[in-house]
């Protein structure tokens, strides 16, 4: 799960790099924080957050699939 957010976000960014991932355990699901380079975090967004939210669809029918509960938070 962690690898397929890192590859759909650094398609996104102008700084692959700087993509960052971290997972830890929530009390009902996995949480993953995704970080981008402050220049990049509209892209990541999205407008009226598009991108963000077919990112968490994408992760969520992927989640189901292994049957995880999953949330994906983009923090700065």
């Amino acid at each position: 799960m962690k690898e397929l957010i890192e590859v759909i976000a650094k398609a996104l960014v102008d700084h692959p790099e700087q993509v960052r991932v971290r997972e830890r355990a929530g009390d009902q699901a996995i949480v993953f924080e995704l970080s981008v380079a402050p220049e990049d975090m509209g892209k990541v967004i999205g407008k009226q957050g598009r991108i963000a939210k077919a990112l968490r669809t994408v992760v969520g029918a992927a989640a189901v699939k292994e049957k995880q509960r999953v949330v994906v938070e983009i923090v700065s």
